[in-house]
């Protein structure tokens, strides 16, 4: 299995975690029903986010922290969303790639969920 090494490799990983996020039964409401996620326009910004953690290209400008917080408004996000978010996100990675690139993106996936969790309690 190869690293994540370029913007396709993440875009690949991004469909496939988004196929899975939008069938599940924990999470997937959030993305359906609340958010009415329109995956054409998501996907390239949710790349563009990963692409500047993970390749180091400035491509993403927008800021998470106040997108989530604005969702955490229309629903409470839990620690069971954050967790069904994260298992889902590693094992989507760990079916399609492996090497420093693959380990760190599950890291920096684990930090954002953590700090999101930490902002959004302290929000209340």
């Amino acid at each position: 299995m190869k690293d994540i090494e370029n913007r396709e490799d993440i875009e690949k990983l991004m469909t496939q975690f988004y196929s899975k996020v939008l069938h599940d039964k924990t999470i997937g409401f959030i993305f359906t029903d609340i958010v009415k996620i329109d995956l054409e326009e998501h996907l390239p910004t949710i790349s563009d986010f990963w692409e500047t953690l993970i390749l180091k290209n400035q491509t993403y400008k927008k800021d998470v922290m106040a997108i989530h917080l604005d969702l955490n408004t229309k629903v409470a996000l839990t620690k069971e969303h954050f967790d069904q978010w994260l298992r889902l996100f590693n094992e989507t990675v760990e079916a399609n790639y492996q090497g420093l690139n693959a380990d760190f993106i599950k890291i920096r996936a684990q930090s954002i969920a953590t700090v999101m969790q930490v902002k959004l309690a302290n929000s209340k």
